[in-house]
């Protein structure tokens, strides 16, 4: 079959064998017919098509665990940073110290590339040190 165009296809001559009139027939019995069977096909046809709908949905791919890792990581490094400021200024960190820990808590995407990794698992050591000193001066108290 060659297509030439918007107006249709065309068939070339000996590239199919010729058929006999009347090649289609329905299924005699065992077999829904007319108006039933094409609502039985688009009715499961549209719950297939949204179930792989919801389920693309929840599939997170690597871009997106890679930008809430490092959204992950920012947010420690400013409740660092909010902590430092608090003690430099000789304020109670105690507020700075619960945002930190509520950060730190939070669950922390797994990225494929090794050197962020690396830098993730720096910047929880670090917020990790700054509440376990805490601790220690709230348990010399």
């Amino acid at each position: 079959m060659k297509v030439t165009g918007p107006s249709g296809a065309t068939s070339t001559q000996g590239s199919r064998p010729a058929r006999a009139p009347g090649g289609f027939s329905l299924p005699a019995s065992g077999a829904a017919s007319g108006p039933a069977s094409a609502a039985a096909t688009s009715s499961a046809s549209s719950v297939a098509g949204v179930s792989a709908l919801m389920a693309l949905q929840g599939v997170e791919d690597a871009t997106e665990r890679r930008r809430r890792a490092i959204r992950r990581g920012g947010g420690l490094l400013d409740r660092l940073d909010e902590l430092k400021l608090a003690m430099l200024n000789g304020q109670d960190g105690a507020p700075a110290l619960e945002r930190l820990a509520r950060t730190l808590r939070e669950e922390r995407p797994e990225d494929a590339d090794p050197g962020l990794n690396s830098v993730l698992d720096q910047i929880d050591l670090r917020a990790a040190v700054e509440m376990a000193k805490a601790e220690a001066v709230r348990a010399r108290a």
